[in-house]
């Protein structure tokens, strides 16, 4: 089969063109130039050894898609609680924040004996203060001390030191189900949003009529191509997205989280507008544009990569009249599903991991910047100074990282990598076994049809 790795006889090949001879760039296998527009297939022989195109309808994508989505949330999304945990916890030592749960807890007495200390479980810490330094000591606890708070276990519940003990202290204190808290709102956003992103980036990789496909060259369409499909998807799921990550950040228990959520978000609306619902949504572009180009353009790569290895090892050379694209998605159209899941699985995961890193910075900044609670203007109208969440994304990014080191840029990195990285490769692996599967049954069912 001409333009096809050759290094085997011919008639091996011709055997092997009779069964696909996918379209030149699609993933989709993809054959000819007179698919209907959008819809991507494969070729099948009926019994007259006639060609016919097998198309993979929309449908037949979003269904895939959406397999993808709700598995991918249901695992993931206690790594996202924690995230959002990590990422609005007040950057403090841990004697400054037990010193104001200290002054919180003594203000309904109003003034306090001056041998007061703050009950921490059996014993009693006091504050002092030197010319030199502040400290604290702890003495015995002879008797109980009715309504104060113990100061020290309340800071250390709600003070999260990584990933894996921020899962524990939740789970202990907050109950287990607090992990999968926005889980619905979760599913609302992740389900159309991917249909969006994955059936777009198809689009505008691989068909014939998309101005991308067209414009740019073949290893560099899959970043513009990822980068629009991203764009258009975030702009439709913001305000799902804004609730979402509001009702993680509550620490309320039971149902209180949600009426807590709707109530504060209702509040956001009345005070600055329906507009106040896309807030962050330029963070989020600029998070989510340069991961989807990334990610993209490191998926096709390394799976590429990953098909280029098995065609050698298959002892078939590369013939360069012949676009690599080309060659690869021919290959990739005779994987099984089994080569199909494992090649997705490990470049997607690999990919997703590389672009959660790089653009952490951006995550951080959209996540601080939907939890910010926006002031309302004075009593006579004028406003006050603009908050660092109030201005622009580079100046709050440097605002960050003056104030909290490059550390602060990347608090909560080990969370969302490990969210980011399983969750690229379920959803990618899912879409594209799911496309494999229904290729199948589209080609067996041509096939039966020719015979009738």
């Amino acid at each position: 089969m001409s333009g096809l790795w050759d290094s085997r006889p011919s008639s091996v090949a011709d055997q092997i063109s009779t069964s696909f001879e996918p379209y030149h760039r699609g993933h989709d296998g993809i054959h000819g130039d007179n698919l209907i527009p959008g819809e991507s297939g494969t070729v099948a022989m009926t019994g007259d050894n006639e060609e016919i195109d097998i198309d993979i309808t929309a449908s037949q994508k979003m269904i895939s898609a959406m397999s993808g989505s709700l598995l991918t949330s249901l695992l993931v999304t206690p790594l996202d609680v924690v995230r959002v945990r990590l990422q609005s916890q007040p950057p403090q030592s841990p004697l400054t924040a037990i010193r104001k749960a200290a002054i919180t807890s003594s203000q309904t007495f109003g003034t306090r004996p001056s041998n007061l200390g703050i009950t921490a479980c059996c014993r009693e810490v006091f504050f002092t203060s030197g010319t030199t330094s502040d400290g604290c000591v702890a003495a015995p606890r002879i008797s109980a001390i009715e309504g104060v708070e113990c100061a020290v276990e309340e800071v250390q519940r709600k003070t999260f030191n990584s990933t894996f003990d921020g899962m524990r202290k939740i789970a202990r204190n907050e109950g287990i189900t607090t992990l999968w808290r926005g889980l619905s709102p979760t599913l609302v956003m992740t389900v159309p949003s991917n249909i969006i992103y994955f059936t777009g980036y198809d689009w505008l990789r691989f068909n014939n009529q998309s101005p991308i496909n067209r414009t740019f060259h073949d290893d560099y369409a899959p970043l513009a191509a990822g980068a629009s499909a991203r764009t258009i998807a975030a702009a439709v799921v913001s305000p799902i997205e804004m609730f979402r990550t509001r009702m993680q950040a509550s620490q309320a228990t039971g149902g209180a989280h949600f009426s807590e959520t709707v109530k504060s978000v209702g509040e956001m609306v009345s005070l600055h507008g329906y507009a106040s619902l896309w807030r962050g949504l330029t963070l989020t572009l600029w998070r989510d544009v340069p991961f989807s180009g990334i990610y993209w353009w490191g998926y096709e790569s390394i799976r590429g990569a990953m098909t280029d290895a098995r065609e050698r090892g298959r002892g078939r050379t590369y013939d360069r009249n012949t676009s690599r694209g080309q060659l690869r998605t021919r290959s990739q159209s005779r994987e099984n599903h089994t080569a199909t899941f494992l090649d997705s699985f490990v470049a997607g995961a690999t990919s997703g991991a590389v672009a959660s890193i790089l653009t952490m910075p951006f995550d951080v900044g959209k996540t601080r910047r939907q939890l910010f609670q926006q002031p309302g203007k004075t009593a006579a109208g004028v406003g006050k100074a603009l908050a660092p969440e109030e201005q622009s994304m580079p100046r709050f990014l440097m605002h960050i990282f003056k104030e909290e080191g490059i550390g602060g840029l990347w608090r909560g990195w080990v969370a969302r990598t490990l969210k980011v990285a399983p969750a690229c490769a379920i959803m990618i692996s899912c879409y594209e076994v799911g496309k494999r599967a229904f290729r199948s049954v589209n080609v067996k069912a041509e096939r039966k049809r020719g015979t009738e």
